[in-house]
């Protein structure tokens, strides 16, 4: 049941996390589906064809790049833009282990299987790299712009890296790693 708070308007604390978890839910399911309608035998055939997969530990030092690339992107624009701002959406989860679950752990999960596993995976197929790194960050940043129009583009650069650290390593898990690592910071900063 959702129920709202009479005095805001606003859903409560289990409602906001139940859509979170919905939405996450969601992000797992559709590409699970849309594996499954290309012949992926079984749930493992599936999360394998949206590149969770192993990694080889020289994975580790394209993940370390990753990171500097953007720092250096969030440097230069909070430098030329200012400091991006979003709205904390954590307190609206409720109670710090479920904010940890959905934010740190549900969030990088899903988003990653979704975004550069099957969006990023199936415009590979169609563009060169680069165009596709870029629509698919595009749409992954674009979706963020609910919590803050300045914070899309950051989100974009993280969304393209990414990209380019699942088609480096072939493996969405480097990038769930570092989502999740990037998750926990601005869960921690809030």
């Amino acid at each position: 049941m959702i129920v709202e708070h009479p005095e805001d308007g606003n859903l409560s604390s289990t409602a906001n996390a139940f859509v979170q978890l919905a939405t996450a839910v969601g992000f797992l399911m559709v590409p699970m589906l849309i594996a499954a309608r290309r012949g992926a035998s079984s749930v493992g055939d599936a999360l394998r064809r949206l590149g969770v997969r192993v990694f080889r530990p020289s994975a580790i030092k394209w993940m370390a790049a990753s990171i500097g690339a953007y720092l250096f992107f969030a440097f230069c624009y909070s430098l030329l833009a200012g400091q991006p701002e979003q709205k904390d959406i954590a307190e609206s989860f409720g109670t710090i282990p479920i904010q940890v679950l959905l934010i740190v752990i549900a969030a990088p999960i899903s988003e990653e299987v979704c975004f550069r596993g099957m969006l990023y995976g199936g415009l590979r197929e169609r563009l060169p790299r680069l165009g596709a790194a870029l629509l698919s960050a595009a749409i992954f940043g674009g979706l963020h712009a609910v919590t803050g129009l300045s914070a899309v583009p950051p989100l974009i650069a993280f969304g393209f890296i990414l990209a380019l650290l699942y088609e480096k390593t072939g493996s969405v898990l480097p990038g769930t790693i570092l989502h999740a690592l990037n998750n926990s910071v601005a869960l921690l900063a809030q």
